[in-house]
């Protein structure tokens, strides 16, 4: 019996914000409980992770450049992202993430993260899908 791949299954989740802080280096030093819910993590197994942890092997490598790009330059930055869950699953996210600055130094990032909209997951998936296939050429 052929099983579906669960990489090719999504996870949805229609409440709640998903919160986390890391270190200069994407370590992560916070979770709270959406994301370990929604990640399928325990804190114990996200706390010391980088947060590559729950990177979809879809996410296009010239997305994540843009998001340190712009955080370690001080700035904000919001996008659309598909993440992996512990359980080979992926689900979207609509991402903020703030540099963490205290007395003029960046210190970490923080990012809260809301459900996206199938609307948002549809006009991002086709950019996303140009920007793998020029990474594979």
């Amino acid at each position: 019996m052929n099983r579906p791949n669960p990489i090719d299954e999504e996870y949805t989740f229609e409440k709640g914000l998903i919160v986390s802080s890391t270190d200069l280096n994407g370590i992560i030093t916070y979770a709270n409980r959406k994301f370990c819910d929604i990640s399928g993590y325990t804190k114990d197994e996200l706390k010391g992770k980088n947060h590559n942890i729950v990177r979809h092997p879809d996410m296009p490598k010239a997305a994540f450049q843009e998001v340190w790009d712009t955080i370690q330059s001080g700035k904000e930055w919001t996008g659309i992202v598909k993440n992996l869950r512990k359980d080979g699953k992926y689900y979207w996210v609509y991402s903020h993430i703030s540099p963490m600055v205290v007395e003029g130094e960046i210190i970490g990032y923080t990012a809260a993260r809301r459900p996206a909209s199938a609307t948002e997951v549809e006009e991002t998936i086709p950019i996303y899908e140009d920007l793998v296939e020029k990474e594979n050429k």
